[in-house]
């Protein structure tokens, strides 16, 4: 079997009010951040069972490809 590369769609969603959600749940950006600070993505998924663990893993993915846009995000997001 050969592996072809794939574009993988991040489940990232934004909300009306600007906050990134992981897919379609209310579980943010921030909190999947914060928890992943402590913790590894299958306590993330334990503490918020909505998200899929594999969503949990391409949130982190991005973030630490796109970390200096996160942290802007972060700091500029509406509360």
């Amino acid at each position: 079997m050969v592996l072809a590369p794939t574009t993988e769609v991040i489940p990232l969603t934004v909300d009306a009010h600007g906050v990134l959600r992981v897919g379609n749940t209310r579980v943010t950006l921030d909190t999947v951040l914060a928890v992943l600070a402590d913790a590894a993505a299958e306590k993330i998924v334990r503490q918020y069972p909505s998200p899929h663990l594999a969503d949990v893993y391409s949130v982190i993915g991005y973030y630490l490809r796109h970390t200096a846009e996160i942290d802007m995000y972060l700091q500029q997001r509406p509360i």
